[in-house]
């Protein structure tokens, strides 16, 4: 059968999430001065991402709370133990700075547009529900989708199949129906793949080595990958 949704990332998929985090990163430290131990802006921000993924990786495996992996991140990257309400404050400081950088990539709206009227829509985000749809609404494209599904509420994270199947239940649309997009290769194609969906990796820095996926460099190659390739019958990239 053919496929008649799809479903979203959000974070350096539509949304620009590495530039609104540096910028937003860079302009906390210029308002509160670098932390002690890092020898530049650089440096800081390197570590920053770097606890990122380790500290985000430990809530997907379900050692600690959404709330928990972040002040335990602040922690690690201040190098100090402080109490949640100070991690708290300092993470909020840091959130107007990064709120102000966010914006969409300049080819979600139009691709968004371009599958209106052939696809159903929906999110499923490795967050919370309080971040990511807030961010649809500011961003002004929360409207688009019919739902949104996060982490943080599910219980389970991508790449679990079950997180993808919610995803579906919510459309009330079986696997095979729906298609994934997102940045990740394994965590969201390879996981949307092994769920039964079609997963679509979103290749926007040309990394490759994946070429068992089916993949794009850009959203604006999404329509007609999609309606060309309605039951993508054998991995590859378009274009």
């Amino acid at each position: 059968m053919p496929l008649r949704a799809v479903l979203w990332d959000i974070d350096d998929t539509i949304f620009d999430y590495a530039s609104a985090d540096r910028i937003g990163m860079q302009r906390h430290f210029a308002a509160e001065g670098l932390p002690h131990g890092y020898e530049s802006a650089e440096h800081a921000l390197a570590r920053w991402q770097e606890l990122t993924r380790l500290h985000w990786g430990r809530f997907a495996a379900g050692h600690s709370t959404f709330e928990e992996q972040r002040r335990d991140r602040i922690r690690d990257f201040l190098g100090a133990d402080m109490p949640d309400a100070v991690a708290d404050d300092w993470f909020a400081r840091h959130v107007a700075h990064y709120e102000a950088a966010w914006a969409l990539f300049p080819d979600a709206v139009p691709v968004l547009d371009a599958l209106a009227d052939g696809y159903r829509h929906a999110v499923l985000s490795n967050s919370s529900i309080r971040n990511q749809d807030r961010k649809l609404r500011v961003l002004g494209v929360r409207d688009r989708f019919e739902a949104v599904l996060c982490a943080a509420e599910l219980g389970v994270a991508k790449p679990a199949p079950e997180a993808f199947h919610a995803a579906c239940d919510a459309l009330a649309l079986p696997p095979h129906e729906v298609a994934y997009i997102g940045d990740e290769p394994d965590i969201d194609a390879r996981g949307a793949v092994a769920a039964g969906l079609t997963g679509i990796w979103l290749d926007r820095r040309g990394a490759g080595g994946h070429p068992e996926l089916v993949s794009v460099s850009g959203l604006a190659q999404l329509p007609d990958l999609l309606a060309g390739n309605t039951r993508f019958g054998a991995p590859g990239t378009f274009g």
